[in-house]
């Protein structure tokens, strides 16, 4: 089954009114030069620089203040989108672009920080919705795209150092945590739990500011990698 896309981010006007800054990183001219002009016709977007491979794009992006976004392909020479990805933690967000959404690099770049993934076969309107929605500090995974990816490409390694992160957790946190690992969404918690999905969107936000994750695909590799949750598990 086609997972349902998530609905139209509108245009993420900036506390400075600038529009949101953006780097495209693909070693082909013509998907990098297309992405680039699809983005650049809108207002709310600036497509500040390109890059052919990952060590320029993390050299680019040590000399670009304010940049917001960069997707970021996976197989480039030089320095491969994964390695990029791990360097650029911290800083700009990144979407992974991909051709395959079961692509094995896909799970290791969520794992060295991506905040999502972006099919190359995409629409327009889904190639500046996934900007506008990683600017706004969302993560760009469907559900039951979570699902799929976990389940396959998970690897049950528990690391004591992560599983000591989620002791700061209360137990309601935990619980959505676990909830939040298996894929489903504010909705989906909310009526399992009983709660409000405003209730439930407050939880989420205290629990990635105590674990220190970015966003909820984040969240999702902490709890796999922590053992909190297993692949195939529920």
């Amino acid at each position: 089954m086609k997972p349902t896309p998530p609905p139209p981010a509108p245009p993420v006007p900036a506390e400075d009114g600038q529009p949101i800054k953006v780097m495209v990183v693909d070693d082909q001219d013509l998907v990098r030069d297309g992405i680039a002009m699809i983005l650049d016709g809108q207002p709310d977007i600036e497509v500040v620089a390109q890059a052919a491979d990952g060590a320029d794009a993390v050299r680019q992006a040590a000399a670009i203040l304010d940049l917001a976004v960069v997707l970021m392909d996976v197989r480039m020479p030089v320095m491969d989108g994964i390695e990029a990805t791990r360097r650029l933690a911290g800083g700009p967000r990144v979407v992974i672009l991909t051709t395959f959404d079961l692509d094995e690099y896909v799970y290791d770049a969520l794992r060295a920080g991506a905040s999502g993934f972006l099919l190359k076969r995409s629409s327009r309107d889904e190639l500046i919705n996934a900007v506008r929605v990683i600017a706004a500090g969302d993560a760009l995974l469907a559900p039951p795209v979570t699902r799929r990816l976990i389940d396959r490409f998970a690897e049950n390694h528990v690391d004591p150092e992560l599983t000591a992160k989620l002791d700061v957790l209360t137990a309601r946190e935990r619980e959505i945590l676990v909830l939040v690992a298996k894929g489903n969404s504010n909705a989906e918690i909310a009526a399992e739990l009983h709660l409000t999905e405003h209730t439930v969107k407050t939880h989420v936000s205290r629990m990635l500011a105590k674990t220190g994750t970015r966003d909820r695909v984040q969240a999702v590799i902490l709890a796999y990698n922590a053992g909190l949750v297993t692949a195939g598990r529920g």
